[in-house]
């Protein structure tokens, strides 16, 4: 916005003509009077009373007619100063925003927390981890902004005027971090050209941030959406902390808090509005993708009786690779070179896998590492309930089920999404989670040679995971079991020692369906006392599949996976991070195993 936007403004509202109007009454020949030639808005005398001062800048307004808008080449109605002006002199009236203190205003939570003793165990940024004495779950504290009185009513006028002002809807910028830093910059240019607020110089950043927060941040959990180090964050009602899963201490509760059922329903209105959605008594519940891939889950009342809920899964901009899931003791080299093979078939045959494990046992961050390794010359189709995965593929088509309307039509299931894929010529099927008639879909497309399609399940043991999807509500025939190569096995533990941990305790081969009756044969197991996946001494039919279709000896296929594990090892110690980096270097390997 140019710095003169506001003098302009007030050339109008002293008189000035809108240029257009001036070209057109020339053309015509009419008489016109001479322009204002006052740079700034004028000047109110001492004796002056605020009442006479503001009523005569509406009536020149009002003769003036509309201004011109130069953020969105629109034009800005008379009213929209006549607003600004009137709150602007209720607020002069009250208590000027210049001699005003900021106001803090401390939640149940944080003055108990500041009677208590503590110890702090780690910071980063604004943000402090304590441990109180007494307490099972650890403290997560960050810098909570809470306008309170006069600070209050001031964003809210800048809010009324940004919405007038600024015609773009905020959403339609897709990028958040975009979003943010336009509406942010628009803001501090209508807060800087606007001295009829009367806000400090000093303040115009922190009434800027503060409208940005409210408009199209996430108001007083903003601090939250923002740290990369949490999983989870839950809102359980009004007057109640909101607690968070954090990466490295687990469920935390947090000094930030929600004073009544109206703050948490206007946050979920405006994520509603975000994805097109509504909320309210008829559809109080809302399951949805924000834009940057976050889940969320929202209810309010009467779905739940407390007061209104709000759950946000945490959307890693940077997935997790193989590496990661080494580092971090998910699964050691062996075992990740074996899914390396398997998945990458070598390059005759890739396996049908299912992972299975209970909820936030890292299920879907195992499905999107082992969908990263599958080349990038393969057409891959995912379908999920809600978008999670993120996949360094460039023919990569992703589907996304869709509930119903209001009127009860237009859903899309992920049984209907599974069906329609088949006929889209996949190399490969991906379902993110199967529970109902899509895990038939699914083992069709095990069946139909879409080899080295995945998916994921609830189940607790690989004996369990064909006993849950050979019956209802999924009722697949034991037969079409032998499309499934492996089921991999994860469970979320607790450690004395690190806390919550992620480990692969099993992965099994499924063999005999086609004799009626399929079984596992546990391949890979998982060790407690040393905390490691250890091989088997078993036999394995896949093992015999790749020999007869390379034409190599299990002995070579064996030492070709000793080197993928040494290749993995040795990418930790020089340090390769990122998915893009990790997908990078091993694309370089198989090429030159190609070429050996």
């Amino acid at each position: 916005m140019p710095a003169n936007y506001m003098d302009n403004l007030f050339d109008k509202i002293k008189g000035g003509k809108d240029p257009k109007k001036q070209a057109a009454e020339e053309k015509k020949g009419a008489q016109k009077s001479p322009p204002a030639q006052a740079a700034g808005p004028p000047k109110m005398a001492a004796n002056a009373a605020p009442n006479d001062y503001y009523a005569k800048i509406i009536e020149n307004a009002k003769r003036a007619g509309p201004a011109k808008d130069p953020l969105e080449k629109g034009e800005v109605p008379v009213q929209i100063i006549e607003k600004i002006v009137k709150k602007a002199e209720s607020r002069a009236a009250a208590k000027p925003a210049a001699a005003e203190e900021e106001e803090v205003v401390l939640s149940k939570t944080e003055k108990e927390f500041e009677q208590v003793q503590k110890v702090e165990v780690e910071s980063y940024g604004d943000t402090k981890i304590y441990q109180i004495p007494g307490q099972e779950l650890y403290y997560y504290w960050t810098p909570v902004i809470r306008p309170g009185g006069a600070e209050k009513a001031i964003i809210n006028t800048i809010k009324e005027a940004t919405t007038r002002i600024i015609s773009i809807t905020p959403y339609k910028i897709r990028d958040p971090e975009q979003r943010r830093n336009f509406y942010f910059q628009k803001i501090l240019e209508i807060i800087t050209n606007s001295p009829e607020l009367n806000i400090p110089k000093g303040k115009h950043q922190f009434y800027a941030d503060a409208v940005v927060r409210e408009m199209v941040g996430y108001g007083i959990i903003d601090p939250l959406i923002k740290d990369d180090k949490l999983e989870e964050i839950m809102v359980i009602g009004p007057n109640t902390p909101v607690y968070i899963f954090h990466r490295k201490y687990d469920m935390m509760i947090t000094n930030i808090e929600f004073y009544n059922d109206n703050e948490i329903q206007d946050l979920i209105n405006r994520i509603a509005r975000q994805i097109g959605r509504r909320v309210d008594i008829a559809s109080p519940l809302l399951d949805a993708r924000l834009s940057d891939g976050s889940r969320v889950n929202a209810t309010i009342p009467p779905s739940t009786v407390g007061g209104s809920t709000l759950t946000i899964r945490k959307f890693r901009e940077d997935p997790f690779t193989i590496l990661d899931l080494m580092k971090t003791g998910t699964l050691n080299a062996k075992g990740a070179a074996f899914l390396w093979t398997c998945v990458e078939g070598l390059g005759v045959r890739p396996a049908n896998i299912l992972i299975a494990g209970g909820t936030g046992s890292g299920k879907t961050t195992t499905l999107n590492v082992l969908a990263s390794f599958i080349p990038e010359t393969e057409r891959v189709i995912t379908i999920e309930d809600t978008a999670e995965l993120s996949l360094p593929l460039r023919h990569w088509i992703r589907m996304e089920a869709r509930p119903p309307g209001l009127e009860g039509s237009g859903e899309l299931t992920l049984d209907i999404l599974t069906k329609n894929s088949l006929r889209m010529r996949p190399d490969r099927v991906i379902v993110g989670e199967i529970r109902h008639d899509e895990a038939f879909a699914l083992f069709t497309a095990f069946n139909t040679g879409h080899d080295g399609s995945l998916g994921t399940v609830h189940a607790n043991s690989s004996q369990e995971t064909i006993i849950r999807v050979t019956s209802p509500p999924m009722n697949v025939p034991e037969v079409m079991m032998s499309g499934l190569n492996f089921i991999i096995i994860q469970h979320r533990l607790h450690d004395k020692k690190l806390g919550t941990i992620r480990r692969m305790t099993e992965i099994a081969e499924v063999t005999d369906a086609l004799k009626g009756r399929p079984k596992t044969t546990t391949i890979f197991k998982w060790d407690p006392y040393t905390d490691s996946l250890k091989r088997t001494d078993e036999a394995m039919e896949y093992m015999v599949l790749l020999e007869d279709l390379t034409g190599l000896s299990k002995k070579a296929i064996e030492e070709e996976m000793d080197h993928r594990a040494q290749f993995l090892t040795q990418l930790i110690k020089n340090d390769v991070k990122g998915m893009q980096e990790v997908s990078g270097k091993l694309k370089e390997y198989l090429m030159l195993q190609n070429k050996r």
